[in-house]
């Protein structure tokens, strides 16, 4: 903690602009030995940007023209003195400026650090430190707006507004039996029960949330099963607008796993193709075959395809059976080619499961199944603007043993 640290703040390649960060008590000195100012000012104002050229004094060489800022601590990101050095986006400019920096006295920081030491210097507490990561690597809008929202303390404020209760239940309690005697309200075991229950059902009203905020985090692991030939591949390219699986009218094309990720009307799914379920002497769709079941197993969501023109039989019977203890949404498709007589069959045997008539050639019914995905995820409640949701899973554990 006590090392000044420095590192490229910004993505890795070319680009317009590239940032040094560097953060401690020799930020200051470093910056002022490095950077040789333009026009009339000579020194660094906090928090006032600075236009200047990073030179190495002892090759005698300008490395590139920046603007520089200082931003005295503790109103800061990391509560410490922060200097930013604003370079061109060239790696070799960012490479010989932060070379220069280290030489001067900083250490390259360690993946994380500054965020680590925003944490331990008090200005972010640990599941805000977390959130950062989780806004960096968020791919959708509703994981960037709750990592936001758990970054401003959405979640931080629950946990404290309940541990302040038991608190002050605890410090009550403390009070009653080390002066019995004296005229004060004494607490009863219905008022220590009736603020533990309520305490329980906030943490579990947050534990709630948790599988659906892994969920908002990962993406719903969605995989598209049936017999051969259903539409499967179809319906991965209709959702992934292009052409990522190869369609033909030859039953057994799909052959291995196919893996997409993408956004759904705001839902993120990380979308499976799977090989056509059948029994085959071919080896190589034999192996397929096995993916698409191992795949199953790993679902968060099955979409299971059944083709409405065509015949629904023992095959379709087997898929539906093979996936009745997961979440499960059936397609008929191919209506695009008329009305399925099998509709109230497919009904029959779902179980309970929806049942969607869709065409994956032409997009119709695929605005049904993202509602219905939305209904089984309950992403109205994540959807909210003052939802504190649990995305992580050191909280769910917390949580848990709370």
């Amino acid at each position: 903690m006590e090392d000044t640290i420095a590192a490229v703040a910004t993505a890795y390649g070319e680009g317009g602009i590239g940032i040094i960060r560097i953060s401690g008590e020799e930020a200051l000195p470093i910056i002022q030995e490095i950077f040789e100012f333009h026009g009339d000012t000579d020194t660094f104002i906090s928090r006032r940007m600075t236009y200047g050229k990073i030179i190495d004094k002892e090759k005698n060489q300008i490395i590139d023209e920046v603007l520089a800022v200082y931003m005295k601590g503790p109103k800061t990101y990391t509560a410490e003195d922060v200097v930013e050095i604003n370079c061109h986006g060239s790696m070799v400019s960012l490479r010989k400026t932060l070379a220069l920096v280290l030489r001067k006295g900083a250490r390259l920081a360690e993946p994380g650090e500054f965020t680590k030491r925003a944490f331990l210097n008090g200005r972010i507490d640990l599941s805000q430190a977390e959130a950062v990561i989780d806004i960096i690597n968020s791919t959708n809008e509703l994981a960037q707006r709750n990592a936001l929202s758990q970054l401003e303390g959405s979640l931080s404020k629950e946990i404290e507004n309940v541990r302040n209760e038991l608190v002050h239940l605890a410090a009550q309690m403390q009070v009653t039996i080390d002066y019995p005697d004296e005229d004060l309200e004494d607490i009863t075991t219905d008022d220590i029960r009736n603020v533990a229950h309520d305490c329980k059902n906030r943490v579990n009203k947050l534990l709630s949330t948790a599988d659906s905020g892994k969920i908002l985090r990962d993406g719903i692991k969605t995989v598209i099963v049936g017999k051969p030939n259903v539409g499967k591949s179809s319906l991965l390219n209709s959702l992934a607008r292009e052409e990522r699986a190869i369609v033909t009218d030859i039953a057994g094309t799909t052959r291995d796993v196919i893996e997409e990720y993408i956004n759904l009307d705001g839902i993120p799914l990380m979308l499976i193709d799977t090989a056509g379920i059948r029994n085959t002497d071919d080896t190589v769709e034999k192996i397929g075959v096995e993916k698409s079941i191992k795949s199953i197993e790993k679902a968060d969501l099955v979409v299971v395809m059944i083709d409405g023109s065509g015949f629904f039989g023992d095959e379709d019977v087997e898929v539906l059976h093979a996936t009745k203890n997961k979440k499960r949404i059936v397609l008929i498709n191919k209506t695009d080619l008329g009305q399925s007589k099998y509709v109230e069959a497919v009904k029959a045997k779902a179980n309970g499961s929806v049942v969607i008539e869709v065409s994956a050639k032409t997009g119709m019914g695929l605005d049904i199944l993202a509602d219905e995905i939305r209904k089984v995820y309950n992403f109205g409640e994540l959807a909210r603007e003052d939802s504190a949701v649990v995305t992580n899973m050191r909280h769910k554990t917390a949580l848990i043993k709370a």
